[in-house]
């Protein structure tokens, strides 16, 4: 029934706007996004915007999903972070261009629906825990890439040190106001790297630290 909605969504709303990795487009092409949102707005499950998953939350719009997983280089030698993960649609993707995939979410209800949702679709390399994402998951790491599926007004410097050599973080930075889509690469001397991908609009992340 959605086969041909998530095609659609792939051509026009993501390789449309310049997403070129073919795992990424393959990968979305596959995971099937319906599944990850409540039945009462299924049928926007394929829009071109964030849709509503409870809990004051959403499903990022899908171009936004294509795009930062393309940003954070995918391999499938490679480990991801994902702070904010939500109801698991990210993960799902990433699992089939990742080696291994990490997420943490801080509502406990969304967790618990990201488990069920990964267990539908076979997800068996994402290992998802519930907690503040501003500490990121450092028992579990470093990750070759981070992605930060919320907004936070500076960069959480756990996540940086979480970051192995050469890896790359995703996140928006910014207030309610205006945010705005960055990379940080962690060089091999230590030291690291921004670069700004244009302005976004996230939910805020929520973490006992001062993100506000």
């Amino acid at each position: 029934m959605f086969d041909t909605e998530r095609q659609r969504m792939v051509d026009e709303q993501i390789a449309a706007r310049g997403v070129r990795d073919q795992a990424v487009l393959k990968a979305m092409r596959t995971v099937p996004r319906h599944l990850f949102v409540p039945k009462t707005h299924l049928h926007e499950a394929y829009a071109d915007y964030p849709v509503p998953i409870g809990f004051g939350q959403t499903i990022s719009q899908p171009y936004i999903v294509g795009l930062m997983l393309e940003l954070s280089e995918p391999a499938l030698s490679k480990r991801l972070l994902e702070v904010g993960s939500g109801c698991g649609y990210l993960l799902a993707i990433a699992s089939m261009i990742f080696k291994e995939v990490v997420g943490i979410e801080r509502v406990e209800g969304l967790y618990q629906d990201s488990l069920s949702f990964l267990q539908d679709v076979n997800a068996k390399n994402v290992r998802v825990l519930c907690g503040d994402g501003y500490d990121g998951v450092s028992k579990l790491g470093p990750y070759d890439s981070i992605i930060v599926s919320c907004a936070s007004s500076r960069v959480p410097r756990p996540l940086l040190d979480q970051l192995a050599p050469g890896g790359v973080l995703v996140l928006p930075v910014g207030d309610v106001l205006f945010q705005e889509l960055i990379t940080v690469r962690r060089t091999a001397d230590g030291t690291y790297t921004t670069l700004s991908h244009g302005g976004v609009r996230f939910v805020p992340l929520i973490s006992a630290h001062d993100v506000g």
